[in-house]
This record gives structure tokens, C-alpha cells and sequence, in this order.
């Protein structure tokens, strides 16, 4: 038996709570799966999962080797970096999962970064609310605003930038706003996470200002309330990503910039490993030279041009 290789799949059953979901993230067959979790439980002679027709849960056991089973598979993964020297040698695949805009921008920038490294793949989830990275084999994630999990390593890499914009023809239609308080009386087009979304923030020179608006349209997703705002739907609060070149174009037009958007973190965060795989430490560093080349995404000062 390939020790290693079970432990990775006992893992993956332990993450996904499925011998199928496992068996298509290894590339394995669901009963070759099954065979290498026996085989582990008789080489250790314990039991590391209850089964039955409709569940699948950890034993005591189990919950106790799987802390123990990744200090082993982080020692071969960093056996296999202390034997290249070479960052260009990174190989497997890593899964991220990026809000939306900052994904299209990674995309944009991710196949010159993959041209050297044949042996590595990416793997972009869009997502728009936290993920639970072990339980979705996520290796990093990118978040906007602050991070209450202190169970997560987190590194903060820059910090966001959004224009409050509309398109000509709503402008035409319905007028510009002079001043925060009028933002009620205007169509909104929303963005919203878990709830979310019926109040924008801005900043009053130093004070951040809360206004609740009436939305129109609300979108689960920015590309959305891009496409709404391009067709003349209303205001909208969009990341300089999606907006600058709708604005420099006047498909756009920006909005009081005397009140910027208040500007959130950007913070990838991973699960505390001892050791960081090569493969995802080298598209780690990847996200936080991309995002460092935008200098609106560089400073915590407010950025309103």
C-alpha cells in the first residue's frame, strides 16, 4: 500500500464527506477509493469512518489522525521542495476561489504566469461568501473586508477602489446627485452578499457615512450590476476593475467624487499548514504581484481619480 497516497485520500473523503466527491478530485474510481480507505484502517487496525446507505462520518479516530495525517503529507510536499531549487518546478493543482472582479482581473494576467510552469494548474472559483477551505479543498482565498476567522492564516495584500457610477442615458434621464442625501431618490442597482447590499459607504473626509438606498435591482454578482449600469439601470457602486475603462470610454460616468466608496482589505487567506506547498506558495506570490502592479489597489489612502 502507498501510504501517502491513502492519507491524501483519506483526507479528501474527510474534507468532502464523500468517497465519490473524493475519488474525482484524486482522478480515482469510487471504489478504488473505498479500497485504499480499508486498506489504511487494517494497516493502522482502527476504524476512521462510520458508513451507511445515506452518511458517511469521522470516527475518533479519524478525527484524530487527520491533524496528523497532514503533518505527514506537508513533510513530502516539503521534501519535494528542499529537491527544487527552482520555483519554476511548482506542479499539481491549485484551487482559489476570487471575488469576482478580481478574478477576471487574475484571469487576464494567469496564462503568461502559466507559460514557464508546464506542470501546474489553476483551478478559479468565483465566490462571493466565505468558503470553508478544508471542507472544499479550496488552497487560497481572496476576501474583501475584514477576516473574523482566526483560524485561517491571513496575509493582506491591498485594498479595493470603487467609483459610484451610471450610465449617460440614466444621467440624461434622471440627473445627477449633488449630495448623499439624494441617493434614496435614485434607481440603485445593488450588489449583495449573504443579505447584504441596501447600504453603500462612503467617506465625509475623515467619517464614513452609511446610506441606505432603495434598490431597483439587486445581482448576487458585480459582472451583473456591470451589465445593468452599462445598460442605463441606475447607479451603481462598481470596483475600479470593472469601471475604469467604461469611464475613460464615457459609457460611464463617475458620480460625487468628493464622496469615494470606502475602500476594504484585500486578504488572501489559506489554512494554517505548517508548510506551504510549492505549487500553492508560487500562485500565492503570483495574486500578490498582480495585485500589487495595480496602484489603485496599493495604499489605504482614499483614491478618488
Amino acid at each position: 500500500m502507498d501510504v501517502v497516497s491513502a492519507l491524501r485520500t483519506f483526507l479528501r473523503v474527510a474534507e468532502t464527506g464523500s468517497f465519490s466527491a473524493a475519488a474525482l478530485d484524486r482522478g480515482l474510481t469510487q471504489p478504488a477509493v473505498s479500497r485504499q480507505v480499508s486498506s489504511l484502517e487494517e494497516h493502522y487496525s482502527t476504524r476512521l469512518f462510520h458508513r451507511s446507505t445515506n452518511a458517511l462520518s469521522l470516527t475518533v479516530e479519524g478525527e484524530q489522525m487527520i491533524s496528523m495525517a497532514q503533518e505527514v503529507i506537508d513533510a513530502v510536499e516539503a521534501l519535494g521542495e528542499a529537491a527544487s531549487a527552482d520555483g519554476t518546478m511548482a506542479s499539481g493543482k491549485v484551487k482559489i476561489c476570487l471575488p469576482a472582479a478580481l478574478g477576471l482581473y487574475i484571469s487576464d494576467r494567469l496564462p503568461a504566469f502559466l507559460t514557464d510552469r508546464p506542470g501546474l494548474s489553476v483551478d478559479i472559483v468565483f465566490c462571493e461568501q466565505p468558503s470553508n477551505l478544508i471542507g472544499e479543498g479550496i488552497d487560497l482565498e481572496v476576501r474583501l473586508g475584514e477576516v473574523s476567522d482566526s483560524n485561517l492564516i491571513c496575509r493582506r495584500i491591498g485594498w479595493t477602489t470603487a467609483f459610484l457610477v451610471a450610465a449617460p442615458s440614466y444621467v440624461q434621464r434622471r440627473g445627477m446627485p449633488g449630495h448623499l442625501l439624494e441617493l434614496p431618490d435614485h434607481d440603485c442597482i445593488c450588489y449583495h452578499r449573504g443579505g447584504e447590499g441596501r447600504s453603500w459607504s462612503f467617506l465625509n473626509g475623515a467619517d464614513i457615512e452609511r446610506v441606505r438606498v432603495n434598490p431597483r435591482m439587486m445581482f448576487n454578482n458585480t459582472g451583473a450590476v456591470h451589465r445593468a449600469a452599462l445598460a442605463g439601470g441606475g447607479l451603481a457602486v462598481l470596483s475600479h476593475i470593472l469601471a475604469r475603462e467604461d469611464i475613460a470610454a464615457g459609457r460611464l460616468v463617475k458620480m460625487m467624487p468628493a464622496f469615494p466608496p470606502v475602500r476594504l482589505p484585500i486578504t488572501v487567506v489559506y489554512a494554517s499548514r505548517r508548510n506551504l506547498p510549492l505549487r500553492v506558495r508560487a500562485v500565492l506570490d503570483f495574486v500578490v504581484d498582480a495585485v500589487g502592479e495595480d496602484v489603485l489597489m496599493g495604499t489605504a489612502e482614499a483614491v478618488t481619480a
